[in-house]
């Protein structure tokens, strides 16, 4: 399994911290429809997969992931939308959701062209509440909430459904979901990787 080490400034003396980059799960694969259960202990196990999630989801790269893509049958997920700073480049900031919750969906609806880590190289637009507030702990197990919109409302809907056992395409009609199933299909059996095009910001 491929590892980064990465050196934490942070504190009085730099030590280096070990990350891995975990497989991710990919359609058909039977554990994506799995039901998370709630995450009751916050621990150093916990922090570890998080550290994880980070460093696989930056290199895949995307935007978002939940647990249970990597095999983790937790309701916990991570999002860095990465938007572009002053300079061009993408600026980080990481955030994570444990035990996510919608409060209060909007009726207003929004489309985005969604694509995911776990349906490589295809991509369908989805309709989702264009606001949402959300609910959520932290690692140290705090409380928050923030009303959401835009990317960030697509995003975290996006990935709460994976919680769920939902994948985007389970949004589609039953014959455009077949035909990106079969065009991953045809994908493997042809050997191609991955081709990047002007989509390339999965989640």
């Amino acid at each position: 399994m491929p590892v980064v080490l990465s050196v934490d400034f942070g504190a009085n003396h730099p030590y280096l911290r070990l990350m891995a980059l975990l497989p991710i799960l990919e359609v058909p694969d039977p554990r994506l429809k799995t039901i998370s259960t709630p995450v009751e202990t916050f621990d150093d196990d916990l922090k570890k997969l998080v550290d994880d999630m980070f460093e696989t989801m930056y290199a895949a790269p995307g935007i978002g992931l939940a647990a249970i893509q990597v095999g983790v049958p937790k309701r916990l997920l991570v999002i860095d939308l990465q938007d572009e700073g002053p300079d061009g480049e993408a600026v980080r900031n990481p955030r994570i959701f444990v035990n996510p919750e919608i409060l209060d969906p909007s009726e207003d609806h929004s489309v985005y062209n969604e694509g995911c880590l776990s349906v490589p190289d295809q991509y369908a637009e989805v309709e989702r509440p264009a606001t949402v507030r959300a609910r959520w702990q932290d690692l140290d197990g705090q409380v928050h909430e923030e009303a959401m919109e835009g990317m960030m409302a697509t995003c975290l809907q996006h990935e709460m459904d994976h919680l769920e056992g939902i994948l985007f395409i389970d949004h589609l009609s039953r014959l455009k979901r077949q035909m990106v199933l079969k065009k991953i299909e045809k994908a493997r059996k042809m050997g191609g990787g991955h081709v990047h095009n002007e989509h390339c910001r999965h989640d």
